[in-house]
């Protein structure tokens, strides 16, 4: 009988110092940020948007201009073959297949520079956006700041997009 009190009075004690640690210890604040939202939705990311879309365009046009010279010369060497003694024929077909390798020079080149120039105007977005996360983050007592698409689940109590898209537009604009 003395041992059952002894056992029972050392497990209420081990049970109590487990307890009460956990009760003494902060809350952990944890914070996601949608950042394709962010991407999206912010000042700073509308202007990236606005300024790839202009150079894709730009860089369209170049491909469209190209690939009109490329068809009338086409259609004029189909239209003079019969007429069009041998020597200038093949001249013709050389002088399209040139064309037709700069196309494809070019639009592989615009390819490129339209990849790199994405990467670092969204590197930077990120940079900036990263940042701003950090700075409310410690601001406000965050333990974890994690991206949405890394969630499978959480409260939309905890969710601060609408916050970061808010103060990165404060911050865009003061530093215009």
């Amino acid at each position: 009988m003395r041992i059952q009190r002894i056992a029972v009075w050392a497990g209420v004690v081990m049970a109590a110092c487990l307890v009460v640690p956990a009760y003494a210890a902060d809350i952990a604040k944890i914070g996601v940020v949608d950042l394709q939202r962010v991407f999206t939705e912010s000042e700073s990311g509308k202007s990236v948007q606005a300024r790839l879309q202009q150079r894709g365009n730009e860089m369209q046009a170049g491909l469209q201009e190209l690939g009109a010279k490329i068809d009338e010369i086409t259609e004029q060497l189909t239209k003079e073959a019969m007429v069009l003694s041998k020597e200038k024929r093949e001249e013709k077909q050389r002088e399209l297949d040139i064309k037709r390798y700069d196309f494809q020079s070019l639009q592989k080149k615009y390819q490129s520079e339209f990849r790199e120039l994405e990467a670092k105007e969204v590197d930077k977005l990120q940079k900036d956006i990263f940042s701003l996360a950090e700075q409310i983050g410690k601001k406000e007592g965050y333990l974890l700041i994690i991206d949405k698409g890394a969630a499978i689940y959480y409260p939309k109590s905890i969710d601060l997009t609408d916050q970061l898209i808010e103060e990165y537009n404060k911050k865009g604009s003061a530093s215009q």
